[in-house]
């Protein structure tokens, strides 16, 4: 482990390089540029520089699962820079759920629409429930998503219980689910952090998961599936159990 001021000078150098290289260099040419797919791709490569110029391992384990047609990529979510770097792991056709207050964003909320994210208000269950009927459907006509199903994420090291979201789409569209698990980025920016700390990222995609029909309750099922494969390979523990009581001495 690097000493406490070479991990501060680290930190500094790499908030340094994102700003210079994504932010400033690349993001820009985001909003220029004419094509969805070329944006995406622009996106991708930005993240796998700064990482690199940074000096922090990026590595991409099992995209062979990824199926030939649509499926919905889920993953844990650990960090502030989790989507940033599922979006330089995965292919450029996925669209992101992002919370629908980031779309405005200054500057990042600009940057997020043009890389053709999809904004979800979980606080209204109406337009919640509107959202995932029209994300089925595009779900039926060929689209691929990438989805954090515990829609949140706290400092503690754990595996948050998961929203039903992607699971109904998953279910009523007929396509696989993808589980996913991202290590080392909590490390790198969780919550409460406000400076990078070196940390190697290691993002692997694992067997896809089918429902067995397009009901709540085999959504239900596969979600519990999948959220059992995430947590084998997470290395986090379980948020959805009960803290153990405290004992207290005397």
């Amino acid at each position: 482990m690097l000493p406490t001021f070479l991990r501060k000078l680290h930190g500094v150098y790499a908030a340094a390089v994102f700003v210079t290289v994504v932010l400033l260099l690349f993001c820009p040419l985001l909003i220029v540029l004419p094509t969805l797919g070329a944006r995406r791709a622009t996106g991708r490569l930005a993240v796998r520089a700064w990482m690199h110029l940074s000096l922090m391992p990026f590595r991409v384990r099992g995209l062979q699962q990824l199926p030939d047609g649509p499926c919905i990529v889920i993953c844990n979510h650990a960090s502030y820079l989790d989507g940033i770097l599922l979006t330089a792991a995965l292919p450029p056709h996925f669209t992101f759920f992002v919370q629908h207050g980031a779309a405005d964003w200054p500057y990042i909320g600009l940057i997020l629409r043009r890389m053709g994210c999809q904004f979800v208000n979980r606080s209204s269950p109406r337009e919640a429930a509107k959202a995932t009927k029209t994300l089925i459907d595009r779900a039926r006509a060929g689209e691929s998503f990438a989805i954090f199903p515990e829609g949140t994420f706290r400092a503690a090291p754990v595996l948050l219980p998961f929203q039903s979201g992607a699971f109904l789409i998953a279910a009523r569209a007929a396509v696989p689910v993808v589980p996913a698990v991202i290590r080392g980025s909590r490390a790198l920016l969780g919550e409460g952090r406000r400076l990078f700390s070196w940390s190697a990222v290691t993002i692997e995609l694992f067997a896809p998961l089918s429902a067995h029909g397009d009901s709540r309750e085999a959504a239900d099922t596969l979600s519990v599936t999948a959220r059992a494969v995430m947590l084998a390979h997470c290395g986090e523990a379980d948020g959805s159990l009960p803290a153990p009581p405290v004992r207290v001495a005397g």
